[in-house]
């Protein structure tokens, strides 16, 4: 299983908003990175994401889970790029800002740590353990 990271603004869509969606999810869209859409093809039903609010705040607040594969995006009318759907699963208990990830040494080279602008991001299990220790939720 492979774990990622979605960035979204609150402002746009929060974690709030996506615990709102319930079981029925929400679709992920309007990602228009090339590199980004190919983390999203990547992605396969049942993996998980940490949800991180980018903007003001900079921290991972929850865990989705993935329970749509890519599919094209509706919001693109280039029909180049695709979205996934992802169901709220559990929040942190206590959110992991951008400035612990930099601060944690074993996490120097997560994605987030190292290039802040990619909104889809692939997670190592290692990162994923530590990340959700540091959250106060179990891996």
């Amino acid at each position: 299983m492979a774990f990622w990271l979605l960035k979204t603004e609150p402002e746009t869509w929060s974690w709030d908003m996506q615990l709102k969606r319930g079981a029925r999810g929400e679709i992920w869209s309007g990602v228009r990175s090339h590199m980004a859409k190919n983390n999203l093809m990547k992605m396969k039903r049942g993996e998980r994401a940490f949800f991180y609010h980018s903007g003001r705040t900079k921290e991972i607040v929850g865990v989705v889970e993935i329970i749509r594969e890519a599919y094209p995006d509706p919001t693109d009318d280039t029909g180049k790029f695709v979205a996934v759907s992802v169901k709220a699963l559990t929040p942190l208990k206590t959110p992991v800002t951008l400035v612990a990830v930099k601060a944690e040494s074993r996490l120097g080279k997560m994605v987030l740590a190292i290039n802040t602008r990619l909104s889809v991001q692939p997670v190592t299990a290692a990162e994923w353990k530590l990340v959700c220790a540091l959250g106060g939720i179990p891996a």
